[in-house]
């Protein structure tokens, strides 16, 4: 447990993924207060009582303490192998839309519903927790609410256009999932050396290759990890930032380039996720020459509060900008 400074709570808020589970005790201004954290994620747990045994184990506790207080949750606990199915919100979807969309279960929290981006033009795409971290996102920073693109680093990268404080479109990139597989399930992860030290440079080498040779495809510079193993160009301890930079090299690529498409002209991009993960981004940008304009560490605890005040949940008060 990480506790703050004494403050009077106005929230518990849950990030509940697929294999994890973080409360907070969050403060007026959205400050974590208090956190914890358990391996009770929504894919490891089966039917309704399972659900509450999870929640009472890591809130039960504050809700004795602060009675009263509403308990938002974001996530994959909305999911269909979730606690309850909670429909998605279609885009342009904002704090409002998202703020009508909760639904609770029995003896449980309120829970987000996640995004659905769907102009028929395309596959479909969905994300769940992903939109709570952009409303925090917003609230605290007004520069963004007009017009931006916030990017999400993660095991399913989000990049999503921002205009007038709304989600109107997103793209998902199996990036970091898809690092995991190939780094744990192909012929690649055999030349990987577990115990590896970072190699800042292999990643930028990477990174360069999917910017200066993308075209050749994303399959053929994969494999290309392995030809560069074998015929021992790079050595075995470079090869996964080697590969690591290549596929975030081919996400900025695609994601830049979407990001041109909408034709809004310049507006700011920010980075909110994990800091070791967006320094990572970061440093990838900054090979394209795109910095990003801001670099956030998680925002779901604003945007819980954010969306538990716009559910008239809270009264309303404006957040800080920061």
């Amino acid at each position: 447990m990480v506790t703050a400074v004494a403050a009077v709570p106005s929230l518990i808020g849950l990030d509940w993924g697929s294999t994890s589970l973080r409360a907070w005790l969050v403060g007026p201004d959205g400050t974590v207060l208090e956190e914890r954290k358990a391996d009770k994620g929504a894919s490891t747990l089966s039917g309704h009582a399972a659900f509450v045994e999870a929640f009472d184990d890591v809130s039960g506790g504050w809700r004795t303490a602060h009675p009263g207080l509403p308990v938002l949750a974001c996530g994959m606990v909305g999911s269909a192998h979730g606690w309850l199915d909670v429909p998605y919100a279609r885009c342009p979807a904002g704090a409002a839309v998202l703020a009508a969309g909760l639904r609770r279960p029995d003896g449980g929290p309120f829970i987000v519903p996640g995004v659905l981006f769907d102009d028929t033009s395309l596959p479909p795409d969905v994300m769940r927790g992903e939109e709570t971290q952009v409303v925090g996102t917003l609230h605290l920073h007004d520069t963004l609410r007009a017009s931006s693109c916030v990017v999400l680093p993660g095991t399913h990268s989000k990049w999503t256009q921002i205009c007038a404080e709304r989600i109107v479109r997103f793209a998902t990139h199996m990036t970091g999932e898809l690092y995991a597989v190939l780094r744990q399930h192909s012929v690649l992860g055999r030349l990987m050396p577990d115990d590896a030290p970072v190699d800042p440079d292999a990643f930028v080498q990477g990174v360069d290759a999917a910017r200066d040779h993308g075209e050749l495809g994303l399959a053929h510079q994969i494999f290309a990890v392995r030809s560069l193993g074998v015929t021992g160009r790079l050595p075995n301890d470079m090869l996964a930032d080697y590969l690591s930079g290549l596929l975030i090299g081919h996400e900025l690529r695609a994601g830049l380039q979407w990001r041109a498409m909408a034709g809004l002209g310049p507006q700011p991009l920010a980075l909110v996720g994990a800091p070791n993960l967006c320094a990572r981004y970061q440093v990838a940008l900054h090979r394209f020459d795109r910095p990003a304009d801001l670099v956030l560490d998680n925002t779901a605890p604003a945007g819980l509060l954010a969306l538990a005040r716009a559910a008239g949940l809270l009264p309303l008060a404006p957040l800080e900008s920061q």
